[in-house]
């Protein structure tokens, strides 16, 4: 699910932001970004406020 394209200053002219339901479905569309000429990408593995808290509960 796209969740949304930026036009951004910096290190990135656009910055894409979506969503896939697994890790193995989002490679699946970088890789197909990257055969349909995108020229750099860059993936970024986002937690939620609660999902980062419960991963430090279990340290």
């Amino acid at each position: 699910t796209l969740i949304g394209v930026y036009v951004t200053l910096g290190r990135y002219d656009v910055v894409e932001i979506f969503e896939a339901p697994d890790d193995e479905v989002a490679i699946e569309i970088l890789m197909k970004l990257q055969r349909h000429g995108a020229e750099q990408t860059e993936t970024l593995r986002a937690f939620t406020r609660e999902e980062a808290e419960d991963i430090v509960k279990r340290l």
